[in-house]
């Protein structure tokens, strides 16, 4: 299976649970090319992993990180951060 046949919505960001654990959960999220996931905060540490496409990660405190397929970035919890999409991009979000 694919991680973009489950994104079938018709909207710039979107998100699905892949499957859950008692701890935590991995969630597939896809962002369209241009559109942009606003600054929110995790209370949690999370670990984004790049599947596909091309994106630029922002925290609040300046950094600024090119994800491609394959990379990733540690996300500490109370962090704000966003992400803009260059291409349509999908990413393993995991909590």
């Amino acid at each position: 299976m694919n991680l973009k046949n489950l994104h079938t919505e018709n909207k710039p960001v979107q998100t699905k649970i892949l499957f859950s654990t008692v701890e935590g959960k991995v969630i597939s999220l896809q962002i369209g090319a241009g559109e942009h996931l606003k600054e929110h905060l995790s209370k949690v540490a999370v670990l984004l992993v790049c599947v596909s496409g091309n994106a630029i990660y922002k925290e609040e405190n300046g950094t600024t990180i090119e994800l491609k397929s394959g990379d990733f970035v540690n996300i500490e919890a109370d962090v704000k951060h966003s992400v803009d999409a260059i291409a349509e991009s999908n990413f393993l979000l995991i909590k």
